[in-house]
């Protein structure tokens, strides 16, 4: 998704780089521009207020008015102003009469000139300042009067010349410049770094193709069938896909974004495979209502930063499979029955060729009436087709395993008794599950048998499944229905997952699973409840 480089648009760390660059470049000359014109005129308010300082304090020496007093005012005035000049650090210091005739200057020859400036304020008695260009160029000057008894007898005006000023301020530019151009450098170095950390973590992308990104991103990730949840590093939820919220069971409406896995209600086994800091592949967890194939990858760049989680719903293929198994133990069945049929019609042909065709009737009908008995007794107790053919199917390949499998006297399903009940799917893997882990426990045990009971009272199915095994530990009574618990080992499919199928199923359909020591025999009972609602009536009509 990247552009060729040569048309390539700068990253977006560059481009921030250059616009805080040149940001920090005008605020930096903005603020020394400032800086100037603010000395500058507070410089010439500095010389303005020395030059007003030593005119006045000129025009109240005694001295000066003594020497005003005389025929030749420059004889004694000239020398006194060009010491106050060098004194004071002025630049001129010029003592004059009330008509402006300049009795000192620092150019001699400008004596006995007109003063050039204002000088009608003095004459009126006031002191002021002004910048005006004279024979020594622009200075900053202060004009004050001479009084001699209340009497103006003369003028003084000291004044410090503009280029005077400007070499003041150039020190102070120089240091403002140098201030400047290391805020600007600081500035630069502070913005490249932050910058390159931005260029890391955008992978030197520039805006668009973030943008472009980010759009394919929103795409994707709702185009996806399967879930897919991002976790960060403390394990809260960062991001979830539409098929995320479906297969957990959380609606639109709400907020989980930001909260932690463990606060999403949902079952340990699978709230502790998305906590778990170690990868999990295609792990099996049931929930309420599905069964999710759960893949998680810790996102890792130099530390920790969260957790990717794939969701995959496969409860129609685990009732698939289920079905599956059913219908291969009914053929594995099938096969030990076949092959026990040609043994017997081996026997009833050997019989018959010894010239014993008595004894060839008699254990060939024996045969069929137990077969028959088996077959009628099931179906006299569990008219349901469905559920029939299971428990027959069940009962060879219990006995195949040496256990015997029988039908409750107790039991009674009628043909039509189901049809406002749960699907014929689902009580194949309720009672299958039931029936393969009760024969799990109850083989190898002292007298290995498996009571199965199937009634319908009150609008209620009910199937119980008890076993001879060794029965569950008080403390397991809940631990056997989550996914993964067992006490047999490891197959080669793994265990564990029945009886959580047969809680999920239950669950669905609103009914209630329990499991109890069973009598003084031993073993344990699981029974199932299921609410069972009345058929639909078809209407009924006729001709009037």
């Amino acid at each position: 998704m990247r552009l060729p480089s040569l048309t390539r648009p700068r990253s977006l760390a560059g481009q921030l780089f250059a616009m805080q660059a040149v940001l920090i470049a005008v605020v930096v000359a903005g603020y020394a521009l400032f800086a100037y014109v603010s000395d500058r005129r507070q410089a010439e308010d500095a010389a303005a207020r020395q030059a007003t300082a030593v005119a006045r304090s000129i025009a109240d020496s005694p001295a000066v008015r003594a020497a005003i007093r005389t025929p030749d005012p420059t004889a004694l005035l000239q020398p006194y102003a060009l010491k106050v000049t060098r004194d004071a650090n002025v630049d001129f210091v010029t003592i004059m009469s009330p008509d402006g005739i300049r009795w000192t200057h620092p150019d001699p020859r400008q004596i006995g000139k007109r003063f050039l400036g204002t000088t009608a304020p003095a004459r009126a008695g006031r002191t002021f300042t002004e910048t005006y260009t004279g024979t020594l160029g622009p200075s900053v000057r202060a004009v004050t009067p001479v009084s001699d008894g209340g009497r103006i007898v003369g003028l003084v005006s000291a004044g410090i010349t503009v280029d005077r000023i400007s070499e003041r301020l150039q020190d102070q530019v120089t240091a403002l410049l140098g201030v400047a151009g290391g805020a600007l450098l600081l500035g630069a170095v502070g913005t490249y770094v932050v910058n390159a950390r931005l260029r890391r973590h955008t992978h030197n992308m520039n805006a668009a193709e973030l943008s472009r990104m980010h759009d394919y991103h929103q795409a994707a990730l709702h185009a996806v069938r399967e879930g897919l949840l991002m976790l960060d590093g403390q394990y809260r939820v960062a991001l979830i896909n539409d098929g995320g919220r479906e297969l957990l069971g959380v609606g639109e409406e709400d907020e989980v974004v930001g909260r932690s896995v463990a606060e999403l209600g949902l079952p340990a086994p699978l709230t502790g495979a998305l906590l778990s800091s170690r990868p999990r592949v295609d792990e099996v967890h049931p929930t309420a209502s599905r069964v999710l194939v759960v893949n998680t990858s810790p996102v890792s760049g130099g530390e920790r930063r969260g957790t990717v989680v794939t969701l995959r719903d496969i409860t129609e293929l685990q009732s698939l499979m289920g079905e599956l198994d059913t219908e291969r133990g009914f053929s594995q069945a099938l096969r030990s029955q076949a092959h026990e049929a040609a043994n017997r019609l081996h026997t009833v042909v050997s019989l018959i060729e010894l010239g014993r065709s008595e004894e060839a009737v008699e254990f060939a009908t024996a045969e069929l009436e137990l077969a028959q008995a088996l077959t009628d007794q099931v179906v006299a107790a569990v008219g349901e087709p469905v559920l029939a053919a299971l428990l027959l199917g069940k009962t060879a390949q219990a006995n195949e395993r040496g256990v015997e499998l029988v039908v409750s006297p107790d039991s009674r399903l009628d043909d039509g008794l189901l049809s406002g009940g749960p699907p014929a799917r689902d009580l194949v893997t309720i009672l299958g599950n039931l029936i393969d882990n009760a024969v799990d426990a109850a083989q190898g045990s002292a007298r290995a048998r498996v009571t199965v009971t199937a009634y319908a009272p009150a609008a209620e199915l009910v199937l119980r499944v008890a076993d001879t095994g060794p029965g569950v530990e008080p403390g397991h009574a809940d631990l056997v229905f989550q996914r993964g618990f067992t006490t047999k080992p490891a197959g080669p499919g793994g265990r564990g997952l029945g009886l959580a199928l047969v809680r999920q199923a239950v669950t669905r359909h609103e009914g209630t699973l329990t499991v109890t020591d069973a009598a003084p025999g031993g073993g344990a009972v699981f029974e199932v409840r299921l609410p069972l609602r009345p058929a639909p009536v078809a209407a009924q009509g006729g001709a009037g």
